[in-house]
């Protein structure tokens, strides 16, 4: 990645045209060139980790009046500079929210021996599996349990 991650972001958005400025921007997040990181070369051996990308948006803006009040017009400016010259009072808002996250998943290495992929295992992750998977068993059992009885 060219540049530093700096956590989490707000930006706020007074047209339409800007929010889908910011999902072309945030879209652009996952590209291959960030997926795979820089090789790193040690002798005859390069190294290279690949990642998965995960970015999600919602972004929602709207613009009305009374009824019939809104011009059928082109695009939002148009609409906007309809309105003063009419007087009519218009009320907009927008609002949006979003995440990007990136884990690594596997290390590429390029050796005069060949080509192998290592994958990278998450314990953590492999734990919460295991306890979600532990717990549902729990209630699924209990619930029969409970069906059994009442019978």
């Amino acid at each position: 990645m060219s540049e530093e991650w700096k956590g989490p972001f707000a930006v706020p958005l007074e047209s339409q045209k800007e929010a889908t400025e910011l999902i072309a921007k945030l879209a652009n997040v996952a590209k291959p060139g960030l997926v795979y990181a820089k090789p790193v070369t040690v002798g005859e051996r390069t190294v290279i980790a690949a990642s998965e990308i995960s970015v999600s948006l919602g972004v929602g803006y709207g613009l009305g009046g009374p009824a019939g009040a809104l011009p059928a017009a082109e695009d939002e400016e148009d609409v906007l500079r309809e309105t003063q010259d009419t007087g009519t009072v218009l009320a907009g808002g927008g609002g949006g929210g979003g995440n990007a996250s990136a884990r690594p998943v596997a290390v590429v290495h390029i050796s005069p021996e060949g080509v192998s992929v290592e994958p990278v295992f998450d314990v953590t992750k492999i734990f919460l599996a295991f306890f979600t998977m532990l717990l549902s068993i729990f209630a699924m059992g209990r619930q029969m349990r409970k069906k059994v009885q009442t019978r």
